[in-house]
């Protein structure tokens, strides 16, 4: 029999609105997995101890209201790179260890509004630079599949703390793939909103032109509940987009629908289990009345040179303010000021965040900045225009999120470049903004293998209506 803690959103909603079991009951299962499954997984760096006196106070709003908020009463654990107010906040950096957020991120303030539990902050690679979650500095999250292998970075314990039911649902960022790429190799749903539909005030900057929040969830239907939720227009952000999404018709179906599947995802480097599970799933969709079309995203070989030229450039710029002087640890022993800012950034920083600031420092600098910035975001123009392009004669592009699935520990960890590969078909989403999901497509050698859906700006609505069905498909 199911424990509560296995619940959807949907599901625990229902059931608290028909009184079958309370929020403290729903909160105290949850816990009750953490405790028995955190030990080995690893997947909450913090589990908050006042969840059970939100719970009992949304008990008492389910018993004397009728009008409720979807995510009333509902446990959802949240990314630790996503302030909030009065916790500590590490971004699974030593230099955060002891820092604590003054305000609530404005997801966080959403999702309080809807009556939300906050139950605990996920695990995470270090300042949100990762494909494994293996760089956070306060040790690896593991794979609820198998502990051997990795669960995915960045967001990797917030997908595992899904996967194992140690949550309902859960908050992730992603800017490189960091929501969709932990998704697929947990087995999970992963939503990408569109850059500027979900507000990033509150959320430590990483590469601020590509970063975005967005939710991690059991089903579609979820992601679109905690999506709805947390979407919206922000003040305190002057890049989140001012229109409300658009009260158009959706494709609630597959038949004549236009897929479009990119030949550059299925080329050299691909799995060869991922790539059949994914065409299989492609099988069921064009069995269900859709259109199948290849199509060509010509420059997509450039797009991960590209993001590692754009983002460590980013790091570099946004990264200088942890200097022991603003925030968080602080060597006291420095003879100067530069000792200070040397000293800290050298004790407090992991080896992925340093080559990634040195590398970014360099590509900024006098004499390289026309060379590798200015060509990389010209490059990146390139990129989006083929996205344009495609989308213009299909519906939906749909792919494999991921060329593997979930790899084994220190794998790639003496290679970068292999590790940067784990994202090879994520990356250039963000480069362009657009909005994409990777959901469960089946398993290749008993591990989850994602399948990605790539649409227009702002067009999240169509994408979670045509995930649904593909979803009705799969699991028929």
């Amino acid at each position: 029999m199911a424990t509560l803690n296995q619940l959807t959103i949907q599901e625990a909603a229902l059931g608290l609105r028909q009184k079958k079991f309370s929020s403290t009951e729903l909160v105290a299962d949850c816990l009750t997995a953490i405790k028995s499954k955190d030990k080995e997984l690893h997947a909450y760096l913090e589990v908050f101890g006042d969840a059970l006196d939100e719970a009992k106070k949304a008990d008492e709003m389910l018993q004397n209201h009728h009008a409720l908020p979807p995510l009333l009463g509902i446990p959802i654990a949240v990314k630790d790179n996503i302030l909030v107010e009065g916790e500590i906040c590490t971004a699974g950096s030593k230099i955060l260890e002891n820092y604590v957020a003054s305000y609530d991120a404005t997801v966080i303030k959403k999702l309080k509004a809807q009556g939300a539990i906050i139950i605990g902050k996920t695990n995470l690679d270090e300042f949100a630079m990762g494909s494994s979650t293996e760089n956070s500095a306060f040790g690896p999250t593991k794979n609820p599949h198998d502990t051997r292998r990795v669960p995915g970075g960045s967001s990797g314990g917030s997908a595992a703390a899904v996967a194992a039911d140690m949550c309902i649902a859960a908050l992730g960022s992603d800017t490189g793939g960091s929501i969709r790429q932990p998704a697929s190799f947990c087995g999970i749903v992963g939503l990408k909103p569109t850059y500027g539909r979900v507000s990033r005030h509150g959320l430590m900057a990483m590469a601020s032109s590509l970063d975005q929040i967005g939710p991690l969830t059991k089903t579609v239907e979820d992601a679109k509940t905690l999506f709805e939720a947390i979407c919206g227009s922000d003040d305190f952000d002057a890049t989140s987009f001012k229109n409300p999404p658009e009260n158009k018709p959706v494709n609630t179906e597959l038949k004549n629908l236009r897929v479009g599947v990119p030949k550059e995802y299925f080329s050299r480097g691909l799995d060869r289990g991922v790539e059949e599970v994914v065409r299989q799933a492609l099988k069921r969709v064009e069995g269900a009345g859709a259109h199948i079309e290849e199509l060509s995203l010509q420059h997509s070989e450039y797009a991960l040179a590209t993001y590692y030229i754009i983002v460590p450039s980013e790091v570099s710029a946004n990264l200088a303010r942890y200097d022991g002087i603003r925030y968080g640890h602080q060597n006291t022993k420095a003879d100067s000021l530069f000792g200070v800012y040397a000293q800290t950034r050298a004790e407090g920083l992991g080896h992925e965040v340093k080559r990634r600031i040195m590398l970014g420092t360099h590509a900024l600098s006098a004499g390289y900045y026309d060379a590798y910035y200015l060509k990389a975001q010209k490059v990146r123009g390139l990129i989006r225009q083929d996205f344009e392009n495609a989308l213009k004669k299909v519906d939906v592009i749909i792919g494999p999120t991921t060329p593997t699935t979930a790899f084994k520990f220190d794998e790639k960890t003496s290679d970068p470049l292999q590790m940067y590969l784990a994202d090879i078909y994520t990356v250039a989403v963000n480069l362009s903004g657009l909005p994409a999901l990777s959901m469960p497509a089946g398993k290749s050698n008993n591990l989850p293998v994602g399948l990605q859906l790539i649409g227009q700006w702002f067009d999240e609505t169509n994408i979670l209506s045509i995930a649904s069905e593909i979803e009705k498909k799969i699991h028929a």
